[in-house]
């Protein structure tokens, strides 16, 4: 082999060696990148933190001792003014002289109660139904049972609501509601009554489904979010649509818009939808706001393990306007000055511009054979974002009805996570569906202060309580 042939081997070698390190490098980047992420500065959930680092609020600190503030109002037992039982402790002789007392009236009474329970939590019930013959015609006349007595044996609303809620609300499996029921209630119910007394509750429910979804589509801010859980070993996806009075549920097998049209609430929708930036929200014809609570995970990751110092200036503006919001609602305004408004903005865009350069496009050609635009770092990603839609990341700038945060459909959705680590997923379609309806319903009615077993009992009984829309 001569020289020549030697010098060209050593430089494909080289050249090899190069694209290999380039590799290895980026590769090595977007692991360390990956290690460096956690609740605090992505998307990622507390459950799948490492333990690695304290966490880190993105809350400013108020100056305040944790704890109970000063004007924190209070709360503890207080008496009852009316009393189920009375038990009263007479004096009967002295305690000096022990004289007898009996006959003696009291100077005073000190009061103490015990809240209980009572002894027997199940109430048995009897309806007896007579038949009457008439002399005159001969014939036999019965009286009729109530409409909610059908069965020769049966359950009651109240005690099917209490099962129901264990099951809907407080996210207990069937078998351990039944676990349940029978120690404290003394009711043994199978896990066949338990899933009956929930497909009726459901079907009782329908017509307020229909009544929620229609008052959502016509409010004027909707929050939205999406989640993936199982149903039946498929992996479908939970929809929430919610309000700070109203939520629904909804199980579909897609992500996207097809499922968003199947649920009918963004088609006729023309207020402000807060979602997380899905890309499937923006098709619809309403006005939009982004969560900024996500951009400030993710621009708290570009300054701490990047060191880009335009993204711990744009999460300081971004929480100085929600503070200045915040303070001219609270002095009773609707908006801001305008001229206040465009300082805001515009400083909004010159840190954008900052980012910009110091992050410029990925030079490096596309790789061959394969199509798509080029990938880019997750700082240019943040950036054309927040460039392409200021009007939705300010939304709650420009209009205070908006919030500065998506955390109310968050809160709606994130028990739908705990049920799947409690039961691991949905085994039945119409399962899925009934919890969807049920739980949004219950949802509606804590946030309007109703009482859910009272209600759940209505449902039962097949006069569901409207909640106020």
């Amino acid at each position: 082999m001569t020289t020549d042939e030697e010098l060209t081997q050593l430089r494909e070698e080289n050249t090899a060696l190069r694209a290999q390190v380039a590799w290895l490098t980026e590769r090595l980047s977007v692991l360390e990148a990956q290690q460096a992420k956690d609740s605090h500065n992505s998307h990622l959930p507390p459950s799948s933190d490492r333990f690695h680092r304290q966490p880190k609020s993105l809350r400013k600190k108020s100056g305040q001792k944790p704890g109970g503030q000063t004007d924190h109002p209070g709360s503890t037992l207080q008496l009852s003014p009316t009393p189920d039982t009375v038990i009263v402790h007479p004096v009967e002789h002295c305690q000096h002289c022990q004289h007898d007392l009996r006959e003696v009236a009291a100077l005073q009474v000190e009061r103490r109660q015990v809240v209980d329970l009572p002894p027997k939590r199940v109430l048995v019930i009897e309806h007896q139904a007579q038949q009457k013959w008439c002399p005159l015609c001969q014939q036999v006349s019965a009286a009729p049972f109530p409409q909610e007595v059908r069965a020769p044996v049966q359950y009651g609303a109240a005690l099917g609501a209490i099962a129901v809620y264990l099951v809907q609300q407080q996210l207990l499996p069937y078998e351990r509601a039944s676990e349940v029921m029978q120690d404290l209630l003394g009711a043994g119910m199978c896990v066949g009554t338990l899933q009956t007394l929930v497909q009726r509750c459901a079907a009782s429910l329908e017509p307020v489904e229909q009544q929620i979804k229609v008052a959502l589509s016509q409010g004027p801010v909707l929050h939205q979010d999406e989640t993936g859980l199982h149903v039946a070993g498929q992996r479908q996806w939970m929809h929430v649509s919610a309000t700070e009075r109203l939520t629904h549920y909804a199980v579909h097998p897609k992500r996207g818009k097809a499922a968003l049209d199947a649920i009918g609430i963004l088609a006729n929708f023309r207020g402000v939808s807060v979602h997380d930036g899905w890309s499937s929200y923006w098709q619809f014809l309403c006005l939009h706001a982004l969560c900024n609570v996500h951009h400030l995970r993710e621009l708290t990751y570009l300054e701490e393990e990047q060191q880009q110092v335009w993204a711990g200036q744009m999460k300081e503006l971004l929480l100085d306007i929600k503070a200045a919001v915040e303070q001219a609602r609270a002095q009773g305004r609707s908006h801001l000055h305008p001229l206040e408004v465009a300082d805001w903005k515009a400083r909004y865009h010159a840190l954008l511009a900052q980012g910009y350069l110091a992050n410029p496009p990925p030079d490096a050609p596309a790789q061959s054979g394969k199509k798509g635009r080029r990938k880019q770092s997750a700082a240019r990603n943040l950036l054309d974002r927040l460039s392409k839609h200021p009007e939705a990341v300010l939304a709650f700038l420009d209009n205070f009805a908006v919030p500065f945060d998506n955390s109310l459909a968050e809160r709606d959705i994130r028990m739908v996570k705990v049920q799947q680590k409690v039961s691991g997923c949905f085994r039945s379609a119409s399962g899925a569906q009934a919890f969807c309806r049920i739980r949004g319903y219950l949802s509606t009615l804590r946030k309007q202060g109703v009482a859910v077993l009272a209600a759940l009992e209505q449902a039962l009984l097949g006069h569901p309580v409207s909640p106020a829309f």
